[in-house]
C-alpha cells in the first residue's frame, strides 16, 4: 500500500503534504523529529488526512495534485474526512 497523507502542527497553522509505503512509521518520524527539514523545523506532528492506493504511480500523482492545491482547497479535503482536525495518528496504529 502507498499513502498520500496531510499533517499539520499544533496550531493548524502548516500543511505538510506527503507520500509513504509505511504510515505509521512515517508518521512516528515526524511527530519524533526523526528526519531533519520542514517538519522536524515548524513541528508537524499531526497526522489529519490520509489516503491510500496499490499503485505506487496513482499516490505520486494524487500528492503532486495535492500539493498544487490552494490552502483552502486542502482544507476541503481534510475537513471531508476529519471535520474536528483530530490526530488520526491512534486510528491507524
Amino acid at each position: 500500500m502507498y499513502y498520500v497523507y496531510i499533517m499539520t502542527n499544533k496550531y493548524n497553522k502548516v500543511l505538510y503534504t506527503g507520500i509513504t509505503n509505511n504510515l505509521a512509521r512515517r508518521v512516528y518520524e515526524h511527530k519524533n523529529n526523526i528526519i531533519e527539514g520542514f517538519t522536524s523545523k515548524y513541528k508537524v506532528h499531526r497526522l489529519v488526512y490520509y489516503d491510500y492506493t496499490e499503485n505506487v504511480m496513482s499516490a505520486i500523482e494524487r500528492e503532486k495534485q495535492i500539493k498544487g492545491w490552494s490552502r483552502y482547497k486542502k482544507i476541503e479535503l481534510i475537513e471531508s474526512m476529519n471535520p474536528i482536525w483530530e490526530d488520526l495518528y491512534g486510528k491507524i496504529l
